[in-house]
Parts: C-alpha cells; sequence; structure tokens
C-alpha cells in the first residue's frame, strides 16, 4: 500500500470478457488515476485478442490468467487495489481466495456491473458483497443495490453511486446527407432463432423502405468469438438466407466510433442505447417482441423511448424523458431539470468512487472480507460456486508449454463449434 496519497497506487484488474475488460479498466483510471495491470480470466468465453484490441482501452493487452494464478498475483504483486470484472460467482469465489491469502494489508476490491442491470439482481449483487466498493452506475441503480443490502440485513455502506465510465464522446450533430440507422445487436437477447430472424428481416425491410438511408448492424463478434454472453445464433448466419438492398450491411468496431456517424440507434436493451441517449443521439429501444424482463427492455420504462418497427418505418421517433434520463447518469452535461437533477458534469459522477478509495487506502489496515454468503447463510449454494473455480493457489503452477496452448485453444475452439453450431441443430432436431 503507497505510505501517502502522493505516491503511485498499483490497481489490478481481473476481467472475463472483452468488454468488461473495458469496463473495469477506463474504472480504474476513473477511480484511482492509475494505468491498471490487466488480467482476463481462462475460460469459456476468454475474448480474442482481436477483441480485447477492438475495446480500445489500453495499448498493452490484459495478460491471460487461471483464477489461481491471479491469487498468486495478488499475493506477490503489492496491489494497492483490485478491479473483479466479473460474473457474480466469480465475484464470490475470488473475494473467497484473496480472504484466504490472510495478507497482512491487503488491496481494496472493487467491483460492479458492465451495463444495464436487468436480470438477476438479488443474486448477482449477493455473490458480489463483500467487496470494499460495489459500483453503481446511476442514482437509480444505488437506490435499487441498497434496497437488495438492507433488505437481507446485509452491510450496504459498500455501494457508490458512479456511472458508467465509458460514456463520452462528441455530442450529436447531424451532417447535411447523412442518414444512418445503427441496430446494437445482443448476442443473447432475444434468443430464439424465431426472435432474431424477425428482427433482421424488419432491418432489411426498413433499408428497403428507405433508400437513401444506410442501415447498420452492429455486431459485437465475429463467429468463433464469444463476448459476455453466449451467442448460439449469430446474426451472421442467418443474414445468409436474406436478400439485403445495397444500404444495409453488417459492421464490427468500437461502438463510440459507430455512434459518430449514428443518426438513429436501435436496440431491444443494448447498453449502447444508454451511451448514445449520453451524446443525445436519438434511440429507440423496441416493443416488437413485448416489454419483457427477459428482454432486459423493461429497464426503460418511463424512458419516453419504447417504439416498434412499424413506427420507425414512418419514420416516427421517440423523445427521451429527462427525468428518467438523469435518474439513469446519462446525459450528464444536461441542464438541471425542474426537480433539480441532471445538474453537474459527467466526470462529477466519480468523485464519490475517488473519495471512497482514497480513503480506504488511507486508513489502517482493512477488515477481513465479509461477505454476506457463507457457510452458514447459504450452505446449499456456496459450496458449488468455490468449487466450480477450484482457487487453490497451492497447487504446483503449471507449465504453460506451447503443447499446451495449442491443445487449449483447440479445446476453445471446439467448445464455441458446439455452441453456435451443433447446439442449435440438436434443439431444432428434438423440437425443443
Amino acid at each position: 500500500m503507497p505510505a501517502s496519497t502522493n505516491e503511485a497506487v498499483r490497481v489490478a484488474v481481473l476481467a472475463d470478457s472483452d468488454t468488461r475488460w473495458k469496463w473495469g479498466a477506463l474504472t480504474a483510471r476513473r477511480i484511482a488515476a492509475a494505468e491498471p495491470t490487466g488480467f482476463v480470466l481462462r475460460g469459456r468465453a476468454t475474448p480474442t485478442a482481436r477483441q480485447l484490441a477492438e475495446t480500445g482501452v489500453s495499448a498493452t493487452p490484459p495478460r491471460e490468467v487461471t483464477g489461481a494464478e491471479f491469487l498468486r498475483e495478488v499475493r506477490d504483486g503489492g496491489y494497492d487495489v483490485v478491479v473483479l470484472a466479473l460474473v457474480g460467482g466469480t465475484v464470490r469465489a475470488v473475494l473467497q481466495g484473496i480472504a484466504e491469502l490472510a495478507l497482512e494489508r491487503r488491496p481494496v476490491i472493487v467491483t460492479g456491473y458492465v451495463g444495464v442491470v436487468y436480470e438477476k439482481l438479488a443474486d448477482g449483487l449477493l455473490l458480489r458483497h463483500g467487496a470494499d466498493v460495489v459500483l453503481a452506475n446511476s442514482r437509480h441503480d444505488a437506490e435499487r443495490f441498497r434496497a437488495v443490502y438492507e433488505g437481507v440485513g446485509a452491510d450496504a455502506s459498500s455501494v457508490v453511486e458512479a456511472a458508467l465510465p465509458f460514456l463520452g464522446g462528441a455530442p450529436y450533430a447531424p451532417e447535411a446527407g447523412r442518414d444512418t440507422l445503427v441496430f446494437a445487436a445482443q448476442p443473447s437477447v432475444p434468443v430464439t432463432r424465431a426472435d432474431r430472424t424477425y428482427l433482421l428481416r424488419r432491418l432489411v425491410e426498413h433499408a428497403r423502405l428507405h433508400p437513401r438511408r444506410e442501415v447498420l448492424l452492429k455486431l459485437r463478434s465475429k463467429p468463433g468469438e464469444h463476448t459476455t454472453h453466449l451467442e448460439e445464433l449469430p446474426y451472421q448466419k442467418l443474414v445468409r438466407d436474406l436478400d439485403t438492398p445495397p444500404n444495409f450491411r453488417l459492421v464490427y468496431g468500437h461502438m463510440g466510433e459507430v455512434l459518430d456517424r449514428t443518426d438513429l440507434l436501435v436496440t431491444v436493451s443494448s447498453t449502447a442505447a444508454l451511451e448514445a441517449l449520453h451524446r443525445r443521439i436519438p434511440t429507440a429501444i423496441l416493443t416488437d417482441m413485448g416489454v419483457r424482463e427477459v428482454l432486459g427492455n423493461h429497464h426503460f420504462i418511463g424512458s419516453g423511448l419504447l417504439t416498434s418497427f412499424d413506427r420507425l418505418d414512418k419514420d416516427v421517433r421517440p423523445e427521451p424523458d429527462e427525468e428518467w434520463l438523469a435518474r439513469q447518469g446519462v446525459a450528464a452535461e444536461s441542464p438541471a431539470t425542474p426537480s433539480g437533477v441532471g445538474e453537474g458534469s459527467y466526470e462529477k459522477a466519480f468523485d464519490a468512487a475517488r473519495e471512497r478509495v482514497a480513503e480506504l487506502l488511507a486508513g489502517p489496515a482493512l477488515p477481513p472480507i465479509a461477505p454476506y454468503y457463507t457457510a452458514e447463510t447459504a450452505p446449499g449454494y456456496l459450496p458449488g460456486i468455490l468449487a466450480r473455480h477450484r482457487l487453490d493457489v497451492t497447487a504446483p503452477e503449471p507449465r504453460d508449454s506451447g503443447l499446451r496452448r495449442i491443445v487449449r485453444e483447440a479445446a476453445r475452439g471446439a467448445y464455441r463449434h458446439g455452441v453456435q453450431r451443433v447446439a442449435p441443430v440438436i434443439r431444432r432436431l428434438g423440437e425443443l
């Protein structure tokens, strides 16, 4: 730990996907003003080098490690802050592992969410309990997070209101002669072939109705790659069955760069909607398949953004509700609403988190990690979570030979092939 706040703070970020690496690295810079040392967790959805580079957050790629290897890094690396950009169960397992290291002075542990929290709110939060700082991306989320912790009798003081760290970019400015609609695709929303084919067909039909409008389908990953969520039915495969007009294209790349040329962002419930709204880019949330928790678009109730393809085809665009935007922590540069929300700048959104981390670093040694889920509170749940991660730092370190790397990549490729090609066929044949 730094002897004073004037010394450089050492930060480690552990992520399990490309989007969480982006969130973790940018969060580290926001709250600790430090360039983090990056690690990506080896697993079924380990991002490729292309995916990591496309995040654009660091010229130095994170190092791929197992959970046990990361714990050795924490034990031996002298880190002051550890940012866990992971799913809830993995956060809980790493918390257990750090606790069992019994360090004389352990690092400040920070965690949070990479985007819209629309499912598994209680479970995900309780698995993250025990971290010193649990970041909420808006005032709305902070209220919900505290309500969950207080509702089960857990300490809620770790919840700190902040914002998504990757909001930014130039405010929306229409250009003469430019008319671009971007659909932000999601790997697992919707999940069925019928629903994904429906969305694709409506996008193609919209492009035909508006031949002078550029219609872009923004994809998160290329075939064979995985993101935060597994994608069994990539749009790249589904589009092969359609005759697409010349003004319809599939695009990849950094979302911020795509938004630079976007005049309307359309999605079911992607976090890209919040990025667009922050820049005042016109945004639409689709209701074509209903407003349902499983789709995540229920999060946008009250936003004024819910609409359908039928309305978009007629060029009827929704208008956002300013109060809703302010509660979600977007459009932070906008003037205050009548109730006073919305004041201040985006940069100030991280002040509380910076102050909390600095306070913890400047104080005495941190107390033992005290998560909500323990052998006493969840004896039928926690052991399974911990067992799946096998975080044994006492086991000998495996030799990462060239052959081992080849076998690992082959196994990973076989897994992805099974998810995206074999599983859908089995389900279709079995009418599952």
